[in-house]
């Protein structure tokens, strides 16, 4: 996977625009958003979007290339795929993430946060969608950003659709009630980009679910 984007450049990216497996138990309000097919709801990009090109770019933000030690923090899989409007996948899509580190700090020159940095942490990711559209990260659970409840920003760039930007949540934050940009969502937005955490069997990570469905343009 990794080799396979190795060769795309930032640059193509802003011209452009940008797995807990599905488990025997689903819940409801991702079922309503299957059933419904509304697009997954834009929101702000924050102003700490990557700002240089790292050396190690693929889907593994627990790990850095050529270092020993692992991130800090509890380890997830978020995983799920790009859907359109019919709810057909979405081959090629190009998914990035960028969050926190488990002291809560970006990886950004902007952010003024004191919180110590992370070394071992990637900070930002990128896959593509495989044919049946599917994506999947392996990074931290993100830490408390001042003034945020936790949340992993997304960018999708895919094929005859306009680019998305938003932002996932996790079930069960108390932050979440607080948290101005979640509580501007309606209610079937809030189910949308909220994943629930689960333990998994043969792994050290728990493990959300996230479709994206995208618009047309």
């Amino acid at each position: 996977m990794h080799s396979q984007n190795a060769g795309i450049k930032r640059r193509k990216l802003f011209s452009a625009g940008g797995l807990l497996g599905i488990g025997a138990l689903i819940a409801p309000w991702r079922l309503s958003a299957q059933t419904n097919c509304q697009t997954t709801p834009a929101q702000t990009s924050g102003p700490f979007y990557p700002v240089r090109e790292r050396a190690d770019e693929n889907a593994d933000l627990t790990h850095i290339d050529g270092r020993t030690n692992s991130a800090r923090g509890t380890p997830i899989i978020i995983r799920g795929r790009v859907l359109d409007e019919s709810s057909t996948p979405v081959f090629g899509a190009l998914v990035e993430i960028w969050q926190a580190c488990d002291s809560g700090r970006y990886d950004h020159p902007q952010d003024d946060n004191t919180a110590p940095l992370d070394p071992n942490f990637q900070y930002w990711g990128r896959v593509e969608t495989r044919a049946d559209g599917a994506y999947q990260f392996r990074t931290i659970l993100p830490g408390l950003y001042p003034g945020r409840t936790r949340h992993i920003h997304f960018r999708i760039v895919a094929p005859g659709s306009p680019t998305l930007v938003t932002q996932l949540y996790f079930a069960g934050e108390a932050r979440n009630a607080s948290d101005g940009i979640y509580r501007a969502l309606t209610q079937r937005q809030r189910q949308q980009v909220t994943a629930k955490l689960d333990v998994t069997e043969g792994d050290d990570a728990l493990v959300g679910e996230f479709d994206i469905w995208v618009g047309r343009q």
